[in-house]
């Protein structure tokens, strides 16, 4: 049995250092009811999607960059439903200049640290709900833009070539500018570095209750 886990090791190895853009993981599940609400894992049972993280380059010392498609699977404690987040974990972007409003993403970067037994993936993504408005005698807000970071710890099976989601850790900021050009503080703003459930709360450390695998593929 030893000997085989070292062989499948050492194979993976090669794929990785021989044909890394070939290489990626997936989980197969359904479209999360709610877009935003992290604290809600509900299923929309009417839509499939998978998440997919694909190895875009090999940077040395086992880090590797990803590109991420889908979402990623959101749960919470105690509860064994799991649905894949797209709009919280993907986020929007958007220049000004180039692109008008912000635009939710089709994917987005992510890193990853593979030791041959765990995998550790950290994506950073940004939500905005477009609300930025400007009232009467000057009065302005900007749109509520909230950053996620998500932080997610697999354990590699060897004999199943899969990935086993073991720990997520997330953690929600949030930050807004409003005020008024005829007042003499001409704006407010608001910075949380953390406001998952409530104003300055703590990061989500979270186990799923239900087994997340991701299968290896090529």
């Amino acid at each position: 049995m030893k000997i085989a886990r070292i062989l499948v090791f050492a194979f993976l190895f090669l794929l990785l250092q021989s044909n890394v853009s070939a290489l990626n993981i997936t989980y197969e599940g359904f479209e999360c009811q709610s877009a935003i609400d992290t604290e809600d894992p509900t299923q929309n049972s009417a839509v499939s999607v998978q998440s997919r993280f694909e190895v875009i380059q090999e940077t040395g010392g086992g880090v590797y960059r990803l590109s991420l498609t889908g979402g990623i699977p959101r749960f919470v404690d105690g509860d064994s439903t799991v649905c894949i987040d797209k709009a919280t974990a993907i986020g929007y972007s958007g220049i000004p200049e180039i692109d008008g409003l912000p635009q939710l993403l089709d994917s987005i970067d992510a890193t990853a640290y593979f030791n041959g037994q765990e995998l550790i993936i950290v994506i950073s993504s940004m939500l905005t709900d477009l609300s930025a408005a400007r009232y009467p005698f000057s009065v302005f807000s900007t749109s509520l833009t909230f950053t996620f970071t998500n932080t997610l710890i697999f354990r590699f099976n060897p004999l199943t070539s899969s990935f086993s989601l073991a720990k997520l850790f997330r953690n929600r900021g949030f930050t807004q500018t409003r005020g008024s050009t005829n007042s003499s503080i001409p704006f407010l703003e608001t910075v949380l570095p953390s406001f998952n459930k409530e104003v300055r709360d703590e990061p989500r450390i979270l186990t799923p209750l239900a087994a997340i695998e991701y299968k290896l593929e090529k």
